[in-house]
């Protein structure tokens, strides 16, 4: 073998994979989308240091899971994460109110090599409910703006979120807003890239009110749901979603959508929340 054929071999070696990936390549990826109930304590009554723990060994089944409510037992998540597994939280708050929490918003990717992450963590500008209500200014809700690269270089984003819970006129006039924020800084950022938005958007499925709010937004952002015609198990209310754009560059195909029946142990759900997951392939 010459220098010169050396030279080159090393350079195929060295070289990221991506390079030699073909630009009409088809990816395949599953997502979970999931309300942990992450609550301090003292204000749920099951065990969360048994459940986390749990919830994060499952996260290891997908390669990206946006989850919601990771307040206070993150530590017993990790716990149960994979050791390559990378793991981007929200907002964590601010020193001038000791007693709010932060986002409760964590992105975990589990990704072949070379694929790229890029995480902005924005938070909402209106919320409602301090001491009534759903409590919601105590929380740093808002959003994980991630903009995912293949190694195709073809980018497209995902929007993990959590919105202001409560049925009160204030709650809802605080998730309209919160809508209106996402959709200013998606058509500022990323309005013609394909885009999946999902979270537990408290968008209450009985509530003509809040399907009001929802239409408006998919129209805004000309967003599908891909959970409109699937049955959800009949004890969970409908409050958390998968929506989705296509691109100019980058499209979607759904393969399958559902909730993750797994998370319904023999010692109960893992959460107060259904597990939703959806299977794409990305062209």
């Amino acid at each position: 073998m010459t220098i010169k054929q050396r030279f080159l071999l090393t350079i195929f070696l060295l070289t990221p994979f991506e390079v030699f990936c073909s630009e009409d390549e088809i990816f395949n990826l599953n997502i979970l989308v999931y309300n942990t109930h992450g609550l301090p304590e003292i204000f749920i009554d099951d065990n969360p240091k048994m459940r986390f723990p749990i919830i994060g060994e499952k996260t290891q089944d997908y390669n990206i899971s946006l989850l919601q409510e990771d307040y206070s037992h993150h530590e017993e998540l990790s716990s149960g994460l994979g050791k390559l597994s990378l793991t981007y939280r929200g907002e964590m708050g601010t020193l001038l109110c000791p007693f709010c929490t932060g986002s409760g918003l964590t992105s975990i990717f589990n990704l072949p090599v070379g694929w790229l992450i890029d995480v902005e963590n924005k938070t909402y500008e209106h919320c409602s409910g301090w001491l009534i209500g759903a409590n919601d200014c105590f929380a740093y809700k808002g959003f994980q703006l991630i903009k995912v690269t293949p190694p195709n270089k073809k980018e497209f984003y995902i929007l993990n979120t959590h919105m202001d819970a409560g049925r009160r006129d204030s709650d809802r006039g605080a998730r309209e807003k919160q809508l209106e924020h996402i959709v200013s800084v998606i058509k500022q950022k990323t309005e013609m890239k394909a885009l999946i938005v999902a979270g537990d958007l408290n968008l209450n499925s009985k509530d003509p009110r809040d399907m009001g709010l929802l239409k408006k937004f998919k129209e805004e952002l000309t967003l599908i749901d891909t959970f409109k015609n699937i049955q959800i198990n009949k004890k969970w209310s409908v409050l958390d979603y998968i929506l989705l754009k296509q691109g100019e560059d980058v499209k979607f195909k759904i393969n399958s959508v559902g909730e993750d029946k797994s998370f319904l142990t023999d010692e109960g759900p893992l959460s107060d929340h259904p597990a939703l997951s959806i299977d794409l392939s990305i062209y």
